[in-house]
């Protein structure tokens, strides 16, 4: 897999913003991505250090629409921990 394909989205809540500041990260990952995998593809994508990556599955949860039911999707999401010397990532720095 390509560093484009692992990395999918980065999850944007006031949670994870407060950890900025500590260099800690939350993206939503590929499925099948590894901790190493992860890890070179944050390493690739945006020119910084990672120490380490915990990764979380994320149960599709019900929901109703009427008489409707189903599950959201799953997906699995991880926290990407910077070293201490390492840039911030750029992309996060204009909404603090």
């Amino acid at each position: 897999m390509i560093a484009q394909d692992i990395i999918i989205r980065p999850i944007i809540t006031e949670k994870s913003m407060q950890d900025i500041t500590n260099k800690k990260y939350v993206f939503e990952v590929a499925k099948n991505a590894t901790k190493i995998d992860v890890a070179r593809a944050v390493e690739e994508l945006f020119k910084v250090k990672v120490v380490k990556v915990n990764t979380v599955h994320v149960r599709g949860r019900m929901k109703r629409q009427g008489r409707f039911e189903g599950y959201t999707r799953s997906w699995k999401k991880a926290y990407v921990q910077l070293t201490a010397n390492s840039k911030p990532i750029e992309f996060f720095e204009g909404m603090m």
